[in-house]
């Protein structure tokens, strides 16, 4: 987007209008005469910060990620396990945004959490049940 811009304000600089740089580069007048706005008052320099794709998160990572490593359990969970509709929930108590389920995993991903499944164990399972029967009563 930036190269955009950039390009943008060369097409201007060569005396193109705002209308046939839209054209050019596939862009709306309004972004075009923006952008050669932003242009007259800083030069190219004032282009290449200008503008972020999409809407600004409501939910920060800080937020969100203060909210998980506190724990399942701390937010009423008896397993202590975390869901994505778990944490969709958490997001709207604590931050008051509410994510679809299915869009959660984006925001978990922001963060650098990956899926994972808790091992299937009995729970009356010991060590020294388990060193005693591979040892000795191995088949």
């Amino acid at each position: 987007m930036r190269q955009r811009r950039l390009r943008a304000a060369d097409l201007s600089a060569h005396g193109a209008t705002q209308a046939e740089v839209a054209r050019t580069l596939g862009a709306s007048r309004q972004a075009a005469l923006v952008w050669h706005r932003r242009w007259q008052a800083g030069g190219a320099h004032a282009l290449h910060g200008a503008g972020r794709a999409g809407r600004r998160p409501r939910l920060s990572a800080a937020q969100l990620d203060q909210a998980l490593l506190a724990g399942a359990r701390t937010h009423g969970d008896d397993t202590g396990l975390w869901t994505l509709a778990r944490v969709a929930q958490v997001t709207g108590r604590v931050a008051g945004v509410s994510h679809h389920p299915g869009h959660v995993w984006r925001l978990l991903r922001r963060l650098d959490w990956a899926p994972q499944r808790p091992a299937r164990r009995a729970t009356e399972r010991t060590h020294e049940q388990t060193a005693r029967w591979t040892a000795e009563g191995w088949p």
